[in-house]
């Protein structure tokens, strides 16, 4: 029963602080209302929202989410270093990234990461979600670009999200 009324339950946790904390006002109107936002719409979105999945190792994901915070304070120095200089030293490239990663959230966060990462976007998820077409700002070496996105963000969100290897 309670499954059925609260189909994401921390969604649902976040929905009701979020509106609290937005609107500033703690008053029981205000907490009534967020109560019912917060039953409401993930009910009318339960179709559209992704399956939540275990986290594994929790510890390994707060390591990771550090060494994204990293990533982009590195990444944006390295971005403006480039942009500032004679651009056409840049080497522009789209690389096709092939993807061990099943689940649709933990692509969805490997496609975001990358995204968030200056000087990389993720422009396409292949039909089979087998590939991530990724464009970098400047790829002298695509294999390496592959091999470091692999290693860095791949590896550390298939241990966090996916017990059984594929």
């Amino acid at each position: 029963m309670i499954r059925r009324l609260l189909p994401h339950p921390v969604l649902s946790l976040c929905l009701l602080l979020g509106w609290v904390l937005l609107v500033n006002d703690f008053s029981f109107g205000h907490w009534l209302l967020a109560a019912f936002l917060a039953v409401a719409i993930p009910l009318l979105c339960r179709d559209m929202l992704l399956t939540p999945l275990r986290i594994h190792r929790p510890g390994l994901l707060l390591r990771f989410i550090g060494l994204v915070l990293h990533d982009i304070v590195v990444a944006n120095l390295q971005v403006a270093r480039l942009v500032i200089g004679p651009t056409r030293k840049l080497r522009p490239a789209f690389v096709e990234v092939p993807l061990e990663l099943r689940e649709d959230l933990p692509i969805a966060i490997l496609a975001s990461v990358i995204t968030l990462t200056p000087g990389t976007v993720s422009a396409d998820l292949s039909s089979d979600r087998r590939s991530l077409l990724v464009h970098g700002l400047d790829v002298p070496d695509p294999q390496a670009l592959v091999a470091d996105i692999k290693a860095r963000y791949e590896a550390p969100l298939k241990e966090v999200f996916e017990c059984s290897p594929t």
